[in-house]
């Protein structure tokens, strides 16, 4: 058996594209020679890669056990060949990186720190893909991205977890909520929090599953109000008094410093958690990824 880097080339292209049509764009290559490439690569091993829908090529269980292999073997083969172009990592170009990253940080972390880094060096920018933590640490176990940032503790063995940052969450409310009205100046008891209605991130993410964390404890239980896909959407809700609602301070800085929610003082303790870099335990790390783990650990947020 003689594989070579092309046809695995191919196979990462179809895999990602679904139709050898698609794919031949992306590895420069003709609909014909594609195919041809991806055909002698199943005889060579001798075994289908892929199950036939109509034009629609889908991996089959022999496909998804040679995907993380083939990533592998073309990531060190990058690694090398940046190794020896004579460049810098830090003169990243952003082109044909992935990144991953829970809703939370894709939305207001994510931006500024692609900025600090590529703004002033790329000609093209990573693809970065944004979802809540489930569904990217699954990205990162299926190599379907490089490196992801999450805001909550990922689960797999098949995953390196590196801690990254703390991150503060607030207790917020309306100024026209109910809760402010008939709050004085004491903290607001575990009893009202408990009885209050809450707004809340759906099952899956990040966010959810850390509130659950630092609040169950004190208070038990929490009134479920309202559940949404996304952290915007909670904090607008909010503002709107649907609710109260536990959520970043990033998150909410912004309708705090306009008078539209209230920071509660509340007699829980300072809740904060940790966010995580989160790669796959076997990939090969070029330059690249490496700069950029490095980077996020350095990074400051003020």
């Amino acid at each position: 058996m003689h594989l070579t880097l092309r046809q695995l080339d191919v196979f990462l292209a179809v895999a990602q594209c679904g139709t050898t049509s698609a794919a031949a764009g992306a590895v420069s290559l003709s609909q014909s020679a594609t195919s041809a490439s991806l055909n002698e690569l199943e005889m060579q091993i001798g075994l289908q890669i892929f199950d036939r829908v109509g034009k629609r090529l889908t991996l089959n269980d022999n496909g998804r056990l040679l995907l993380p292999r083939a990533q592998q073997m073309l990531d060190a083969r990058d690694s090398i060949t940046q190794m020896f172009n004579g460049g810098s990592p830090s003169d990243l170009c952003g082109a044909g990186l992935r990144i991953g990253a829970s809703t939370t940080i894709g939305n207001y972390l994510l931006p500024k720190l692609l900025g600090t880094i590529f703004s002033t060096h790329a000609s093209e920018y990573p693809k970065v893909s944004i979802a809540n933590t489930a569904e990217i640490a699954a990205m990162v176990a299926n190599f379907e991205v490089d490196i992801a940032l999450l805001e909550g503790p990922a689960d797999g063995r098949e995953l390196q977890v590196i801690p990254w940052i703390d991150d503060e969450l607030v207790i917020v409310a309306s100024p026209q909520h109910p809760i402010c009205r008939q709050r004085k100046k004491a903290p607001i008891s575990l009893a009202t929090l408990c009885t209050a209605g809450w707004l809340r991130r759906e099952s899956g993410s990040g966010t959810r599953s850390t509130v659950d964390s630092v609040l169950l404890p004190h208070l038990h239980s929490l009134r479920t109000v309202g559940e949404y896909s996304n952290s915007e959407a909670i904090k607008q809700a909010t503002a709107e008094q649907l609710g109260i609602a536990c959520l970043p301070r990033c998150v909410v800085s912004d309708l705090i410093a306009l008078g539209r929610l209230n920071e509660l003082s509340t007699e829980l303790p300072k809740l904060v958690r940790q966010f995580y870099i989160v790669h796959h335990k076997h990939k090969i790390l070029s330059p690249r990824v490496s700069y950029l783990i490095n980077f996020f650990k350095q990074w400051d947020r003020a």
